[in-house]
């Protein structure tokens, strides 16, 4: 039981102190009256919110993994240290939205059988795009046998279906498409991804529309949310009409001007997950996803970690201190980092201090509704009612 704390309990702030009763895993109890417990954490008037979702990071070092050897050294010797990461700086949950199918589900199932500590895991596999597109072409151009496990590339409606079924059949909790991961050059129909490691572009294929509402409608043929990488305007219009779930860095590359684009995330109830840890430097970043926001489109935190920059965790506190920057609140900001992300990533038991919720919690020294950086000034993380980390 965690005693006397003052309470975000996922969309807003409660008046008052609380108590926080924990039986098992799930929360039993939030009450303004003293509680007793077993076990007792006296908050002493701290901030207790729900722990952390980052709902786009990929896990494997895309830099490092080229073959069976480097894949295990990787995680043999990396990967728990790198989970405990996320653990230190209170992301209870992380999704993975591409990373090799294979290895990220055997961590999924370490995970979840205890013999790896680290954050709640959730997974799509590897991202689907059309052949030579996004990131096959460009981040795995050189890598073949990456290039094969990351990603999957669909040529027709039938491979884009079968990748999806076959997905679904390995349990993923959801499913990630990349529509496009450039724009197109000078205004021609022509896509060219630039990257500072590229200097003279790569020359990319979108994923043929056909294929975009296969994938989609595939992903909801088995129960599972569908979310599409997507940089312009054009292609976050045609990926929700789609029929998509949410957006991954939804419009970063222009500014968001289309007001009718805005409604239709309204409308379908889509997802905008920024991704400003990444996408930061594209000057019209922040003010589509102020845009978004001010609107009322769900929003969901998510950084785009990925190996060889910043640090694990860390990386996802940063994206919350950037999407205040950017012109949101600090409790808009948890939302999108407990309830929004929970329902971007269909988990509905996540995100909440409420009961009959996991309890996954945050003990914090300062208040992060006035201040988003209290986030850093972390007392204790509980997972599923255990404490896991103890800096008291």
């Amino acid at each position: 039981m965690i005693s006397r704390a003052h309470v975000f309990d996922g969309r807003r702030a409660l008046a008052g102190l609380y108590d926080i009763a924990v039986d098992g895993g799930e929360i039993a109890g939030v009450s303004a009256r003293p509680l007793r417990g077993r076990r007792q954490v006296d908050a002493d008037g701290g901030w207790v919110v729900p722990g952390l979702i980052d709902t786009h990071i990929h896990f494997y070092d895309v830099r490092a993994v080229s073959g069976p050897e480097s894949l295990r050294a990787f995680e043999q010797s990396e990967l728990p240290g790198k989970l405990g990461l996320f653990l230190d700086h209170g992301i209870t949950t992380i999704k993975s939205v591409g990373d090799p199918t294979d290895g990220i589900l055997r961590t999924r199932a370490a995970l979840a059988a205890g013999t790896l500590r680290g954050p709640r895991l959730l997974a799509t596999g590897c991202g689907i795009t059309g052949r030579g597109g996004h990131p096959a072409a460009t981040v795995f151009g050189g890598n073949p046998w990456a290039r094969a496990r990351f990603t999957g590339e669909a040529e027709s409606v039938q491979q884009m279906r079968d990748l999806v079924h076959h997905l679904a059949d390995r349990e993923v909790d959801a499913v990630k498409l990349l529509s496009e991961g450039a724009c197109a050059h000078s205004g021609g129909p022509a896509y060219l991804w630039q990257n500072p490691a590229f200097p003279d572009g790569v020359a990319l294929e979108r994923l043929p529309l056909e294929l975009l509402r296969a994938g989609v409608e595939a992903g909801h043929e088995r129960g599972l949310r569908v979310t599409v990488h997507t940089t312009q305007q054009a292609a976050a219009r045609e990926a929700i009409e789609a029929g998509a779930d949410g957006l991954e860095h939804g419009v970063t590359v222009e500014p968001l001007t289309d007001h009718a684009l805005i409604d239709l995330m309204l409308d379908h109830g889509v997802t905008y997950t920024p991704t400003l840890w990444i996408d930061d430097a594209r000057p019209d970043a922040r003010g589509n996803l102020r845009k978004a926001a001010e609107a009322g489109v769900h929003i969901a935190l998510g950084s785009d970690t990925f190996s060889g920059r910043g640090r694990y965790g860390a990386n996802t506190l940063e994206e919350a201190e950037l999407m205040v920057a950017a012109g949101m609140t600090p409790a808009q900001v948890l939302a999108a980092g407990t309830s929004g992300a929970a329902r971007q990533c269909a988990r509905p038991d996540l995100g909440a201090v409420a009961p009959g919720k996991r309890a996954d919690l945050l003990v914090l020294n300062a208040d992060p509704t006035a201040d988003i950086t209290g986030l850093r000034d972390l007392r204790m993380v509980v997972l599923g009612g255990e404490p896991v980390v103890d800096k008291r």
